[in-house]
């Protein structure tokens, strides 16, 4: 786990150095070679932001901003579009909550299988040790157990081997995945793996080749027989209706307030710009809620030591794992109110809904910034629709100031 974090150590420092050195490689040159997997400890063709991201140590403003300085809107073009891909995804989930509950239930089901069904159960683990046979998928299957991270293409390529050549359950993969990347995240992982089962775009699948597996591995593998020769997409209900986003409004700061931070968002800088210091720091530790089996160490403990970078130096910040925990956490610092990060679907949001449902609850409000308030409702369909409101979130919140609201 130490050597996952020294890849990607879990601060705010790391995070803004990583950007600022790849922001000058984010133009032409990096459309031309994003697709390129040189392998683990190679990434260099990408930007490998995506757990800062994640975990709030950078935002999606905040990474278009760097690039923009350096290249224009155009040249920049496919750079900003992956950054905004994420912006889109946690939207399009957001306004389709039940997509993840979905997930959930698929998952427990297949799992009670594994117990069930040896052969199932065999091929599964086979794919998790990377043990198939199929040398780029185990070599992608150890990595990710290794590095917490692979590239992108890689993953699109696994998930496409674990579908259609392995013909394991979906959810089996992006729980596997969810599990182990530092960036795992319920909207931006569910929504990728249903994509190319062919469920998030209805009949749309990708299929992972020999020819391209080689040409975008320089080689490296160059010889992958006995992959699926096509795709046919996974049977699964239609997707839910878009529905609206939980309105923001504005709460007062109490005198004696503590700040909730958690794996979702570790930043509490736009909380703290203004009004009197928090009485009291905590930590929601709900990172198990992603899976019914167990999480790799390494994706808590990166997400847990990112919060503590951005907790005050000497203050302490208590770690909470459920509803009742933060519930005793305020009643022992005789809080008035808690504030914290907005959480989006997921296990977060979970434990918050429980805490909330409390009759001992504290007063808690989620601050949610401005950008997501303009830019997750506008994904009620595809991508490229969506991708169209690009230009004016630049405007609004790249080439301006973004802030907050309270909800």
């Amino acid at each position: 786990m130490t050597e996952i974090l020294d890849l990607f150590p879990p601060t705010h420092a790391a995070a803004t150095d990583r950007l600022a050195a790849i922001a000058p490689r984010a133009g032409a040159a990096y459309a031309q070679v994003r697709n390129y997997d040189h392998g683990a400890g190679h990434h260099d063709a990408v930007s490998t932001l995506s757990p800062y991201i994640r975990a709030r140590l950078l935002d999606e403003p905040q990474v278009a901003r760097a690039v923009l300085d350096h290249h224009s809107a155009s040249a920049a073009d496919k750079f900003i579009s992956e950054v905004f891909w994420r912006t889109y995804w946690k939207g399009w989930v957001e306004l389709r909550p039940a997509v993840w509950q979905i997930y959930q239930t698929d998952l427990n089901h297949l799992q009670n299988q594994l117990q069930t069904q040896s052969g199932l159960r065999q091929r599964w683990e086979d794919a998790c040790l990377g043990q198939t046979g199929i040398a780029p998928f185990d070599a992608w299957a150890q990595e990710l157990a290794q590095t917490g991270y692979l590239h992108n293409h890689a993953r699109m390529w696994f998930a496409s081997i674990w579908i259609f050549t392995l013909q394991l359950p979906w959810q089996l993969g992006a729980d596997f995945f969810l599990r182990h990347l530092l960036d795992g995240d319920a909207a931006v992982n569910t929504l990728s793996w249903r994509w190319v089962a062919g469920i998030q775009t209805a009949g749309k699948t990708y299929l992972a080749t020999q020819s391209n597996i080689a040409k975008f591995t320089n080689g490296r593998f160059s010889d992958v027989p006995d992959l699926a020769q096509d795709a046919r997409a996974v049977d699964h209900p239609p997707n839910p209706a878009a529905g609206i986003l939980s309105p923001a409004g504005t709460l007062p700061r109490a005198a004696r307030y503590g700040v909730l931070l958690h794996g979702d968002d570790t930043d509490p800088t736009p909380l703290l710009a203004e009004g009197n210091a928090p009485t009291a720091w905590a930590y929601a530790e709900t990172t198990s809620g992603h899976s019914p089996l167990t999480m790799a160490p390494h994706v808590a403990a990166f997400r847990h030591a990112a919060a503590q970078d951005r907790v005050p130096e000497g203050a302490e910040m208590t770690v909470l794992e459920d509803a009742a925990a933060i519930a005793e956490w305020a009643r022992a610092h005789q809080l008035d109110q808690i504030v914290t990060p907005y959480a989006p679907v997921g296990p977060t949001q979970d434990v918050l809904a429980t805490y909330r449902a409390r009759t001992d609850a504290t007063p808690l409000s989620q601050y949610r910034r401005d950008f997501e308030d303009h830019a997750w409702p506008l994904a009620t369909k595809g991508f490229f629709p969506f991708r169209k409101h690009i230009p004016d979130l630049i405007t609004r919140f790249v080439r301006g100031q973004a802030g907050l609201n309270l909800v």
